[in-house]
């Protein structure tokens, strides 16, 4: 697998670079590659839509330096901004045991391996896809499956800074608020420390596993 850092990029490129590879993967001309990266200020809409989840025009939204995205990944709302590490798997898992849902909850589980490291506790909610911290949310996860190969990933917030939610109902859930890696850790974390320790923990969970 290759592990490749796109640093900060716009949405649109790194979708078309991710849609690039998804598809010489599909062909068997490239290996399973994570991406990591941050995107400059976006609001990103999934195929349960969520526009009725913006809470600012579009207009206002752009005002504040952010842009508005239709994507294919599942789920709702959400948005990103630099400060926020994002994570997009391009992998093949049709022999992955467990399939699409056990992919899932591997990549939560890298996201709650890794806050361990920067010793917050994360976990699962019972019904709420992505990873929490008490209340509040720190990592969030929208897949997008295409002949058995995912693309899109997760988001997980990093710095203190996430202003850019107050103009959404965070993944349309009312009363959810969102939550960061240093908020929680008492202190400012380096997002380069947390790629390199996301990057640890994926290789120990995934290590083997896409071999039935």
């Amino acid at each position: 697998m290759d592990f490749i850092d796109l640093g900060i990029i716009p949405h649109d490129e790194a979708e078309k670079i991710q849609l690039e590879k998804l598809n010489q993967v599909m062909q068997s001309v490239a290996p399973d590659t994570l991406y990591l990266l941050e995107h400059p200020p976006v609001v990103t809409l999934g195929r349960q839509g969520g526009l009725d989840n913006l809470l600012i025009s579009e207009e206002a939204l752009r005002g504040m330096g952010a842009q508005l995205v239709h994507t294919a990944r599942g789920g709702n709302i959400t948005c990103h901004y630099p400060g926020q590490l994002v994570v997009y798997p391009v992998i093949r898992i049709e022999k992955r045991r467990g399939g699409i849902k056990k992919f899932f909850h591997d990549m939560e589980e890298t996201a709650i391996r890794t806050a361990a490291r920067f010793d917050v506790i994360a976990a699962r909610s019972e019904g709420q896809p992505g990873v929490w911290v008490g209340g509040g949310k720190l990592c969030s996860i929208g897949i997008g499956v295409k002949k058995w190969i995912t693309y899109h990933g997760l988001s997980f917030n990093i710095s203190r800074d996430m202003k850019l939610f107050n103009a959404i109902t965070l993944c349309g859930l009312h009363g959810a608020h969102p939550t960061s890696l240093s908020a929680e850790a008492g202190r400012e974390i380096d997002i380069e420390d947390v790629k390199n320790v996301f990057k640890e923990e994926f290789r120990r969970i995934f290590t083997d596993s896409t071999v039935a």
